[in-house]
């Protein structure tokens, strides 16, 4: 469903946005490729958000299978990081300038959205007692002593603001972001159905999971997956229509929160290893220019020093894309490892 929405409703979307003149503003100082992008209809991202909503909710009306905490707090950290990029977005088509909210707001409103979903992950036990997070650390599972819930809420916070930033920062050329967050979501569709199987209220062993609601976070991912593939369609090279911060944000929202509610939290950096390198290629390249007053790469981030070097653009996403599905691959065997020597 979210799939058929998403695929269906963008070319819809496409047509409004043109009709009410909303195209994406480009930075100046960015590759001069980019300016065969001007115009093209933004903030792509309120498609997929909304199609994932709707999947998400027809497909448990359709089986008649109860709505869950986990599931619905993922969802709506995805829909309000969406809206603040929704918000971002909006000041730069208004402005027409790629400038929009403030950096400080901009982190204003992902800090709240993370703080509520921190907040309210801790509570709303199930029958066996189990919330949607606990006040750990966690890579494969939990591990070490509980933090404490206010430590907890400030490590959720951090978590999730650099994950939707991080998403944000690799959405440079088209479909690159939307590619790569689809490899991730697949595995985290696998890592809920695995967590089901081998659930502890079910299977009291010592290779269990103290997961709560595991099936439901893999309908999450898979609907916001499948609302990935049909925006997908159109945003491959060349873009009919951009994401957009409301995207971006939004996707690196429903990653984070997905880990955190799996207990897979330092595991995200593996199998988001794509937006970790692009990120810390944004890092080097700001820190060493403070530093040194030097550049190490031609432009930040990464994807556009490769434009600087000529590579064509489809190559640069087609070939990130396999770079993010061996993180993905990798991530997934460390998991399957950890449990067959559990």
């Amino acid at each position: 469903m979210a799939l058929i929405t998403a695929l269906l409703g963008t070319p819809l979307f496409i047509g409004l946005m043109r009709r009410k003149g909303y195209g994406q503003p480009i930075r100046v100082e960015g590759p001069k490729s980019h300016e065969t992008k001007r115009g093209t209809p933004t903030m792509g991202g309120a498609v997929f958000v909304i199609a994932s909503l709707i999947g998400y909710v027809v497909g448990h009306a359709a089986t008649d299978d109860p709505i869950t905490a986990s599931g619905v707090l993922v969802l709506l950290m995805m829909t309000g990081l969406g809206l603040v990029g929704f918000i971002d977005d909006f000041l730069k088509i208004f402005r027409q300038t790629s400038l929009g909210l403030r950096a400080r707001a901009k982190v204003a409103g992902q800090v709240v959205v993370a703080a509520v979903f921190a907040v309210e992950a801790l509570h709303h036990p199930n029958q066996f007692d189990l919330t949607p997070a606990d006040p750990h650390l966690s890579f494969l599972r939990d591990f070490g002593p509980a933090i404490g819930t206010l430590p907890f809420v400030i490590w959720v916070v951090i978590m999730v603001v650099g994950t939707s930033n991080a998403v944000n920062i690799t959405d440079g050329l088209d479909g690159l972001a939307t590619g790569a967050t689809v490899a991730v979501l697949a595995a985290y569709v696998l890592i809920g159905l695995w967590q089901e199987r081998n659930d502890c209220p079910n299977f009291l062993t010592s290779q269990c999971y103290e997961v709560r609601d595991p099936l439901d976070l893999a309908v999450a991912a898979s609907a916001v997956l499948g609302g990935c593939f049909g925006f997908l369609w159109w945003n491959a090279p060349p873009a009919k229509i951009i994401m957009g911060d409301t995207g971006s944000l939004a996707l690196g929202g429903v990653l984070a929160g997905l880990a955190i509610c799996t207990k897979t939290q330092l595991l995200l950096t593996i199998l988001g290893g794509l937006f970790v390198i692009i990120t810390m290629s944004d890092v080097i390249q700001i820190g060493c220019y403070k530093l040194t007053g030097r550049r190490v790469f031609k432009m930040a981030p990464l994807q556009h020093h490769f434009e600087l070097l000529g590579w064509p653009e489809t190559t640069i996403v087609i070939r990130f894309w396999l770079i993010s599905g061996l993180c993905v691959a990798l991530g997934l065997g460390i998991f399957y490892a950890a449990w067959l020597q559990t």
